[in-house]
């Protein structure tokens, strides 16, 4: 139920109900990571240090301190805040490509984890956006930022990207945890589908099951293997460290990984509240994947299917990650394409709205959150001469949306579960 947060942060020119708004509020207020960290934090002893990685380190470290005296503290975030901790250190990474400030925060990890003892607890508190934050290469980071840029054009999913990143650099696939003598107890919020462990920040405290084998079929799926750099072609013609059993072995004796918020859990949060507010309610999927202009197109025609056979008002939602193949030099995201790609499909329908929402307010290299998509959207739109299917040929939603006044801009919202896709017929 609806608590704190400031409803208002999601409203839009379309959206203004406080129903929906409440709705959108609840699902982000289930996987607020301040208390999914307080709710799973185990009784410790002996000296305890916080590593924070991902979107969401600042608030989870702010509960790892609340509750337990730390000898030493370190977050590594996107956007650290305008207050200094005194508790912990924090410093701030590139993404979604990594940049100089995550390769000197690569170097600060390995420093902070590898001067720890057999007898310290290191809690490391994992979410969304760590792989690019954080980031010790076997390659030069201009190279690993070129493979990152056609891997994101290509429209390749998080899981493939992070097979790659597995495999070029020091900290992921359980490396911090091999890099570290202490004791590691792992809180994570995940933002992959399916919260598989090794994907999650590239799983810097989990064993890696891929191998090289399985990044030349990612590089050759999405034919981009010639346009990658010859350093790090190099990298993935060599013989894999460690085999898979090995690997497990070394990060199983002393490592404990626990999934602490997802997708599933926001989804159904807002469900319950959406009943609440009076709207039959059901979740699709929590695992949407694909073209995000096919996502919309599919979720536009199900919400127009619904309007006219279910009792209104109601409310469906779809968790996942879609991607974007990139061929325009237009502005936008993820969720702002899957939204201009619904607005066609739902033109004319009376009373609805989809809204496409980045769980961390952060959608693609945009500062909104999403896009908002009515039946009356594509009349505004020409009304103001806007042709929806030429700024989504050029990939450029966020400016259309900006005319439209229907950009969701709340800021970064400290947690990261994916994308939520709501549809409402009221």
């Amino acid at each position: 139920m609806i608590t704190d947060m400031d409803i208002n942060r999601f409203a839009t020119r379309s959206l203004n109900d406080p129903r929906i708004l409440r709705i959108l509020a609840a699902a982000l207020e289930a996987v607020d990571p301040f208390q999914a960290v307080q709710n799973h934090l185990p009784k410790l002893e002996g000296r305890v240090f916080g590593l924070g990685i991902g979107k969401a380190a600042i608030p989870m470290m702010d509960a790892l301190v609340e509750r337990i005296p730390l000898a030493s503290g370190l977050a590594v975030t996107k956007f650290a805040s305008g207050n200094p901790r005194q508790l912990y250190t924090v410093i701030e990474g590139g993404h979604p490509i990594p940049d100089r400030r995550s390769l000197e925060a690569g170097q600060r990890v390995l420093q902070f984890v590898s001067s720890l003892e057999e007898d310290d607890t290191l809690i490391c508190l994992i979410s969304g956006g760590g792989s690019a934050l954080v980031t010790a290469p076997h390659v030069p980071l201009e190279d690993l930022q070129i493979l990152t840029a056609l891997l994101l054009s290509s429209g390749a999913r998080i899981d493939e990207i992070n097979t790659l990143r597995r495999q070029l650099d020091r900290l992921k696939g359980g490396g911090l945890a091999r890099a570290t003598k202490a004791k590691v107890i792992s809180l994570i919020l995940s933002d992959v589908i399916g919260n598989p462990l090794e994907a999650i920040a590239s799983g810097p405290t989990t064993s890696d099951p891929t191998t090289k084998e399985d990044t030349w079929w990612i590089l050759k799926n999405y034919r981009i293997e010639k346009q990658v750099p010859d350093s790090i072609l190099d990298v993935l013609l060599l013989p894999d460290e460690l085999a898979a059993g090995d690997g497990c072995r070394i990060i199983g004796e002393r490592v404990q990984n626990i999934i602490i918020g997802d997708n599933k859990l926001a989804a159904r949060a807002a469900l319950e509240q959406a009943e609440r507010e009076g709207f039959q309610a059901e979740i699709l999927t929590n695992e949407l994947q694909g073209e995000a202009r096919e996502g919309g197109r599919d979720l536009a025609h199900r919400l127009r299917e619904d309007s006219s056979t279910r009792t209104r008002p109601f409310c469906l939602l779809a968790g996942g990650e879609t991607t974007v193949k990139v061929k325009g030099q237009g502005k936008g995201g993820r969720n702002q394409e899957l939204a201009l790609a619904a607005l066609p499909v739902l033109d004319g329908l009376q009373d609805v709205i989809l809204v496409a929402l980045a769980t961390d307010g952060d959608d693609g290299p945009t500062d909104a959150a999403g896009a908002v998509v009515t039946g009356d959207s594509a009349r505004r739109a020409e009304s103001l001469g806007l042709d929806a299917a030429d700024y989504l040929s050029r990939n450029d939603a966020y400016p259309f949306f900006d005319k439209l006044g229907d950009l969701l801009k709340t800021g970064p919202t400290g947690t990261n579960v994916n994308d939520l896709n709501f549809m409402f017929a009221t």
